[in-house]
Order: structure tokens, then C-alpha cells, then sequence
């Protein structure tokens, strides 16, 4: 522990006593307190005016935001921070994995700081409920994981929420999707195709998801149901959000994504857009999409378009006793168009895929590609490739109703 560590330990020990149970103190009273406990100090101890400044900032940190994790959320180079307990902090820079130096002082500091974020938003997690996921205010994600469950101790991992808002054009620019694709993409979402976005963690699928959005007509009424709400749908006035609710202590209560989805279906949607299904909710997501809410969107986990349809088979399977070749006939009929994205070996962001459901032949699921992204090695670390146009749209229906040309 450096100098200025032990002196921040004692610090913050002393003003704990001071302030007892914090909920009587403004953050003005808070932060005079930390001044006169530092100004004290350093009568005693040398600290330099850095010192000083950067020991007022921690203090306040731990007693009104998030510890050690405001500074890891203020740099807007950091993309991902995971807490392994309350002395392991790693984080995500640029792609790259780095072990933080900074610590929580003990478990229960990071207790408690798990408490302040979960509580904001209403959820609950203890030995009872060890496992949940939350969100940050400014909408970044957030999955904690308690003992017993987690053997090493309290563990957090925090995906944060870009502080840009990405375009169609942002993500040209970065050569994640050619513009010839994303016209194509537009007309679709204009005319109403069901398109599920599939891809690996950390693929960008939420941000390709809220890209998509943004070509939905500002006339439709659009009801998004999430887990934790993620989602930016911008341009749309007749915007319903919904999200789900755990189970509180006695384990009642809860709101689970199939009850909104069923539930939305009785609001007048014009799309119905789910954030991510991870379980039998993709047989209600699928049955939204075929009870006349053409346009709705989606996003799932899957390594290539193919894999989320045998994964979409699996989440139904987990909830409902159905014949398989029932739940792909369903599937197929539902779903117009897989964008399947991935995250290459220098963590670039592509779409990798974008394929036409078919149908069922054989008892089997049929996708034909539309575009496939083909690789042309490598130059200084960047993956270079092009996204192709392999095929052409078979189903030109709503493109012909909607009229929009094809």
C-alpha cells in the first residue's frame, strides 16, 4: 500500500465515524467534512496540493458515488470493469485486458457499493437471490454475482454504455458494415421485415440494434421489453419501455419478459422490440412477431446466423413441450432476416452476416446469404476484409406492400 493509500485508509476510517449512518448529510456537508479531515492531516503528514486534491476526490468518491469505480467509469477509454472480489479490479482498454491497481478497502465496501447500484434500480440481490443484473444510471450494464455463489468473493462486471450514440454512418466510418448493406438494412426495417441480430458477448449487438432503430417511421408506436433497460431508441414518440422485475425477498412479485411481452401484445404495438431473449421468452418473442407486428426487432447470443436458429430452438424447448418441427416451422415463419455480427481477433466490430430465412425443408431451417463478410488477412493488426452482397432477397412482399423498391 503506497503513502498515499494508507493515508486515504485512515482518513476514510475516521470520517466513517464521523458520519455514522450518511443519510442526515447533503453532499456539500459531506465534501466540507473531507476538507477539514485532509486540512487536519496535513498539519500532521506532508501532502503535496495533488495530494490533497486527489485524496478529496477518493473521499468523496467512496461516500457519495462508487469508490474506486468512478474513476474507471469517468475514463472514457475503459469499455468494461470487472471486480473478482474487493481486491482484484480488472478492466477493458482498447480491446486489451489490464489488472487495475486501485482496491476496494474490504468486502464489505464493496458490499455495499453493489447495494447502492442495485437498489437505484429497484432489484434486489442477496444470499437468498446471489445472482442479478442491474444497470448505472447513465444505462450501462451491470451483472453481480454474490456468495456462495461466487467463491472469490462479491464479484460485479460492468459493461458501460458508450458515451457516444453511434449512426448508421458512425459505423460505416469504422468499416463495421459497407454502405451498400446498410441501404439494404433501411429498406427492410422501413418495410417491416422481422430482423433478429445475432452475435458473440461484446459483438455490439444493443448498439446495432438502436442503429436499426433509428429507421423505424416516427408514426409507429413501438413497445421495447428488456431485461435491464439498455436500449436508445430515438425518434420515435410513441415509445412504451418496459422492463422486468426479480422476485422480491419472499419470491413473489416478479415480472418476467414473457409476461411483458404478453402483456404488450394488449397495447397497440406497431413493433415490438425485445432486447435480448435468453430463454423460453423467445417462443413469446416469436409469437409477437407472427401475431401481426411486422418490423419487430431482437437480439439473442449465437456464433453465426445458423447456430442462433438451433439456439432459439433450445431457449423454447427450456419452457414449452412442443413437437421440434413445430418450434422451427414457428421460428422460420417469424423471423424474416438474421444479421449475425461478430467482435475479430483486433476487437473490430463486423457484420459478418446477413442471411434470408427460407423456411423449413427437410425439418430443417433454411437461411440463404445475402451478405457474408470475406477476409483479406491482415495489415498493421487490422483485419481486412469486405462485406459482399452473395445473393439476393427472395421474399419481396412487404418491400412491395410498403413500397419501397427492393
Amino acid at each position: 500500500m503506497g503513502r498515499l493509500d494508507k493515508e486515504k485508509a485512515l482518513l476514510q476510517e475516521e470520517l466513517f465515524e464521523r458520519l455514522g449512518g450518511q443519510g442526515e448529510f447533503s453532499d456539500e456537508d459531506i465534501y466540507e467534512m473531507i476538507e477539514e479531515a485532509v486540512l487536519s492531516r496535513s498539519r500532521n503528514v506532508y501532502l503535496s496540493v495533488e495530494d490533497k486534491r486527489q485524496l478529496k476526490k477518493e473521499l468523496f468518491d467512496v461516500f457519495r458515488r462508487l469508490d474506486v469505480l468512478s474513476g474507471f467509469l469517468e475514463d472514457e477509454e475503459v469499455s468494461e470493469i470487472m471486480i473478482n472480489g474487493y481486491e482484484h479490479i480488472f478492466v477493458e482498454k482498447r480491446g486489451k485486458l489490464y489488472k487495475a491497481e486501485e482496491t476496494f478497502s474490504s468486502e464489505e465496501r464493496l458490499r455495499n457499493v453493489i447495494q447502492q447500484i442495485v437498489s437505484s434500480c429497484n432489484r434486489i440481490v442477496n444470499e437468498t437471490n446471489p445472482i442479478v443484473d442491474a444497470r448505472l444510471k447513465d444505462g450501462s450494464r451491470v451483472n453481480v454475482v454474490l456468495p456462495p455463489v461466487a467463491l472469490n468473493g462479491a464479484t460485479m462486471t460492468i459493461r458501460k454504455f458508450p458515451k457516444e450514440f453511434f449512426t448508421m454512418e458512425r459505423l460505416i466510418e469504422m468499416e463495421s458494415i459497407t454502405k451498400e448493406c446498410a441501404l439494404f438494412l433501411q429498406k427492410l426495417v422501413v418495410a417491416g421485415y422481422n430482423i433478429f441480430i445475432s452475435g458473440g458477448t461484446g459483438s455490439g449487438k444493443t448498439t446495432f440494434l438502436n442503429v436499426l432503430s433509428n429507421y423505424i417511421p416516427g408514426t409507429d408506436r413501438v413497445i421495447t421489453i428488456e431485461d435491464a433497460a439498455e436500449l436508445q431508441i430515438q425518434g420515435i414518440p410513441n415509445l412504451v419501455r418496459l422492463e422486468t422485475r426479480n422476485a422480491n425477498v419472499e419470491g413473489e412479485n416478479a415480472v418476467t419478459m414473457s409476461a411483458l411481452i404478453k402483456t404488450a401484445l394488449r397495447m397497440r404495438p406497431t413493433r415490438i422490440i425485445v432486447g435480448e431473449v435468453r430463454d423460453a421468452a423467445a417462443m413469446d418473442m416469436v409469437n409477437s412477431m407472427l401475431t401481426g407486428h411486422d418490423g419487430s426487432l431482437s437480439t439473442g447470443h449465437g456464433n453465426s446466423a445458423k447456430e442462433m436458429m438451433l439456439r432459439l430452438e433450445t431457449m423454447i424447448l427450456m419452457g414449452y413441450d412442443m413437437p421440434v418441427a413445430a418450434i422451427r416451422q414457428q421460428i422460420a415463419s417469424a423471423i424474416d432476416i438474421v444479421v449475425h455480427l461478430g467482435r475479430l481477433r483486433d476487437n473490430s466490430r463486423r457484420v459478418l452476416e446477413v442471411c434470408e430465412v427460407m423456411g423449413v425443408e427437410n425439418g430443417e431451417i433454411v437461411l440463404s446469404p445475402i451478405y457474408e463478410f470475406k477476409e483479406k488477412g491482415e495489415n498493421s493488426g487490422r483485419v481486412n476484409g469486405n462485406l459482399i452482397k452473395v445473393g439476393e432477397i427472395s421474399n419481396k412482399d412487404k418491400l412491395i406492400r410498403s413500397g419501397v423498391s427492393g
